[in-house]
């Protein structure tokens, strides 16, 4: 048991306030300000040939940071060394080069499971980053296998490169970057590397949105901690197995809900027009948000980029690597405090209810001159008329040789060939047959892809050959906050969700996976071709 007194980090006084960080029901809320990550700009030195106001390094470091005011300090993996990492803010069209460099120790700070894809033979720390969202080219995409140790003393068998380039040819959305070493995804995200990156275009611009000190990200992940503040990952699965150990579970679910890199914090507010851009990178969790008072969220946006009109919603899901862009306008709540609710479906842990409280107690600075535009994107939609193939993909599950259950797709491992090869400049249409009880949030790299619909299945659904026989007529429409452009869908349960994709600009290797990082991991993740 921890003791801290209001005026942390004086003399400790046993007398005040007692807490456990590994004990949701004795942390405070709302004591802290929610942080807002700072935006880093371009490095100053040249890198070769690349022009300076354009070129990027950012470093992995372990370092310490302070989840709560009454917690002691806890050791993560950061971006730049920071929690959440800097965001990243780029100008559609602009080619960004990057260099990640891996500065971090050779021992992780968490349970590595030595039985999964990639994890037996290689160095402890491993990262590749991945631009979540970004039409790259393959060998910029954060490929599992492109990993490096630290210093890239040592690299996977797919690395070919230390400076990733970025086109940035999409419209203005809301990206993020995080690690996607095989194998090790689940830790490195959990442990700290993640960040924002945000592409801006001139429609945004003239749109007139809440921008500046009025447009604030915000990263919603869940975590659990140890009695000595530590971050706490379980080393056994789900059930538990008596060998091996470590060993991945099946699910991951923190007690206790991290905004911004601090737990359950508060933000204060002008009684004005606000724009969030809301990203779950939880590892497990789904959340369903919703306001305290019941207020409106005014939704601009999905993944990646704005709607053609505005959505007036009162609650959302976003699962795992799913983001919204929205407005709260709180200039009817004028000195009001408000709670953004969670009534997510995950086990509830005390307090996951929570998330954030919003204090609407800061003075008008000036008169709110932004909108929120009847009209936003112009949309052209795929025609699903025009697709060049169909297929139809099966999330299933079995029973590994240690007694441990392996989510796949298609009943395929990682390491099987490829199946998912798609030719450039065609039009394709997925059916993702979900046959579990539990919902699996589905990312596809490289392309943007739009939400057709869902149909609850039975047999008389498929032909002889396993294939889904589709009825555009017969599915039931996306929901109104998923309507916008896509990189993750959420696959019901008992459901096919059938989405519609063009596959352009770029060859090569990528992939497609569960978003459940702990699926991801094992072994819910398959290569993607896309040929000439």
């Amino acid at each position: 048991m921890i003791y801290y007194q209001e005026n942390f980090p004086q003399k400790l006084d046993t007398s005040k306030i007692m807490i456990d960080p590994s004990d949701p029901t004795t942390i405070p809320k709302f004591v802290d300000p929610m942080p807002i990550p700072k935006v880093v700009r371009p490095t100053e030195e040249c890198y070769h040939s690349y022009d300076e106001e354009s070129f990027y390094k950012i470093q992995m470091r372990e370092r310490q940071h302070r989840f709560h005011k009454y917690f002691p300090l806890t050791t993560f993996f950061g971006y730049n060394g920071t929690y959440p990492g800097p965001t990243i803010e780029v100008p559609k069209d602009v080619h960004v080069r990057i260099k990640w460099e891996n500065k971090l120790p050779n021992k992780h700070i968490l349970p590595i499971d030595r039985t999964l894809h990639g994890t037996s033979d290689t160095p402890d720390v491993r990262t590749v980053v991945h631009l979540h969202g970004a039409r790259v080219a393959a060998d910029s995409d954060g490929y599992p296998e492109a990993w490096y140790s630290r210093d890239n003393k040592f690299v996977g068998q797919k690395y070919t490169r230390e400076v990733y380039e970025y086109t940035n040819h999409q419209p203005g959305a809301t990206l993020w970057y995080h690690d996607h070493a095989i194998g090790i995804t689940r830790l490195n995200v959990y442990a700290g590397l993640a960040g924002f990156y945000i592409i801006r275009d001139f429609l945004e611009e003239r749109l007139n949105l809440p921008k500046d000190e009025y447009e604030i990200p915000i990263l919603i992940q869940d975590k659990s901690f140890n009695e000595d503040g530590s971050l706490f990952y379980p080393d056994n699965a789900t059930p538990p197995v008596d060998f091996p150990i470590p060993s991945t579970p099946s699910f991951f679910f923190g007690n206790t809900i991290v905004v911004n890199g601090r737990i359950w914090p508060y933000l204060r507010v002008e009684p004005r027009k606000y724009r969030f851009r809301i990203l779950n990178g939880s590892n497990t969790r789904a959340y369903e948000l919703k306001l305290s008072n019941d207020g409106i969220f005014h939704q601009i946006g999905t993944d990646l980029g704005l709607l053609e009109h505005p959505v007036d919603i009162r609650s959302f899901i976003l699962e795992p690597a799913e983001r919204i862009d929205l407005i709260i306008d709180f200039s009817k709540y004028e000195g009001e405090e408000i709670i953004l609710l969670n009534d997510g479906a995950a086990p509830p842990s005390p307090g996951t209810d929570q998330v954030l409280k919003f204090k609407v107690d800061k003075n008008l600075k000036s008169s709110d001159r932004s909108t929120i535009p009847d009209n936003l994107m112009p949309t052209h939609k795929i025609n699903p008329a025009l697709a060049a193939k169909e297929r139809t993909l099966v999330l299933g599950e079995t029973t590994d040789h240690y007694g441990r259950a392996m989510h796949l797709l298609n009943n395929k491992m990682w390491s099987d060939p490829a199946t998912e090869r798609p030719k450039i400049d065609t039009i394709e249409i997925w059916h993702i047959v979900n046959t579990f009880d539990f919902p699996h949030p589905i990312h596809v790299h490289l392309v943007h892809f739009e939400i057709l619909g869902r149909k609850v299945y039975t047999d008389d659904d498929f032909d002889e050959d396993g294939n889904y026989k589709f009825d555009i007529d017969s599915l039931t429409p996306p929901l109104n906050y998923e309507k916008g452009p896509k990189d993750v869908v959420r696959t019901e349960p008992g459901q096919v969700t059938s989405i519609v994709m063009h596959f352009k600009e770029h060859t090569g290797e990528y992939v497609w996976h569960c978003h459940i990082l702990e699926h991801e991991d094992y072994d819910m993740m398959r290569p993607l071709i896309v040929e000439k």
